[in-house]
């Protein structure tokens, strides 16, 4: 965030940076409410305009800035899932949350008290994963809001309430109707040791082009979802079961022969990056449980891979 003036924030204004130093923790909080980057980045430089739309007396009113600034990324966010549950009805072939790379190890720096039963929480690290945040499509945006903010943020109920605009009871009910519904659709997952050994033998059995081997390592139940949003080439629905699903990639491989799979973290976990030239053209997320894949998510729409450039 830089001022008018061209000046170092901290040196134009001694507050500045405080509130600039907010940015990491608004962007993580509304990615996870949202579902995608460029528009958690939109999200949060709405937030500031409007921190700044404040005239001086207004801001120096405010007890504390961080609060006032997530209660607004929340709203704004609130509002946006509501809107885009329209656009996505429109959006061409499956919609899958923008692929994060690397570990996105974005805090809101809760306190430990405001935790009500620690037993029901996910961690910042299990919120970021390409499982959960398709799981979390699912939700009202009034359920989704409630819990991200409560179960992954640690907000308390009263604070979620007033970012919600419902009574802290209805929030609870909110957020433990949410909680059911992802623990309904949710396995166990297996460590991220085995993950990765999956991963990797399943990136050998794919370049390979080996069917058998692909068929072996896919749950009985796997399905694999492709996201091209009309702008490249992409399955438009999605293909279950190993032999369809294994039939498909191999389909891929040799359609692609020119192009390169790298190992990858993606969204926190073991994936696939495929490149050409250079440049990334596809990502691959992957959710496994005991020994086998479940789910394989390949976004190739290019607006949601901007963030992959030069990885």
């Amino acid at each position: 965030m830089s001022d008018p003036t061209g000046q170092a924030p901290d040196r134009f204004d001694p507050g500045l940076r405080a509130i600039v130093s907010e940015r990491r923790q608004l962007m993580g909080l509304a990615y996870r409410l949202v579902g995608s980057l460029s528009e958690a980045e939109d999200v949060v430089q709405e937030t500031y305009t409007r921190w700044y739309a404040l005239s001086p007396a207004q801001r120096d009113a405010i007890d504390s800035p961080g609060a006032w600034l997530t209660t607004v990324a929340s709203r704004i966010c609130l509002d946006l899932l509501g809107s885009a549950r329209a656009r996505r009805e429109r959006y061409v072939g499956e919609w899958i949350p923008e692929p994060v790379p690397g570990r996105a190890e974005w805090t809101i720096g809760r306190p430990p008290s405001a935790v009500d039963d620690p037993a029901d929480r996910v961690t910042l690290d299990e919120s970021i994963n390409m499982a959960f945040l398709v799981v979390l499509e699912s939700l009202t945006p009034a359920e989704r809001v409630a819990f991200i903010l409560h179960d992954v943020f640690r907000y308390p109920f009263a604070e979620v309430a007033e970012i919600v605009g419902r009574t802290p009871v209805a929030c609870r009910q909110l957020a433990s109707s949410a909680r059911r519904r992802i623990r309904a659709a949710q396995t166990s997952p297996a460590p991220v040791t085995q993950q990765a050994d999956l991963v990797k033998e399943f990136k050998k059995a794919w370049e390979a082009k080996d069917i058998t081997a692909l068929i072996g390592l896919l749950d009985p139940d796997v399905k694999a979802v492709g996201d091209g949003g009309g702008l490249v080439s992409a399955a438009l629905h999605p293909f279950e079961g190993p032999e369809q699903v294994a039939s498909y990639l191999i389909e891929v491989a040799r359609k692609t022969s020119d192009l390169a799979l790298v190992e990858r973290t993606v969204n926190g976990r073991p994936g696939l990056v495929l490149r050409q030239d250079e440049l990334t053209v596809a990502v691959f997320a992957f959710d496994v449980a005991d020994d086998r894949i479940r789910r394989i998510w390949g976004v190739r729409n290019p607006e949601k891979l901007r963030p992959w450039t030069g990885e």
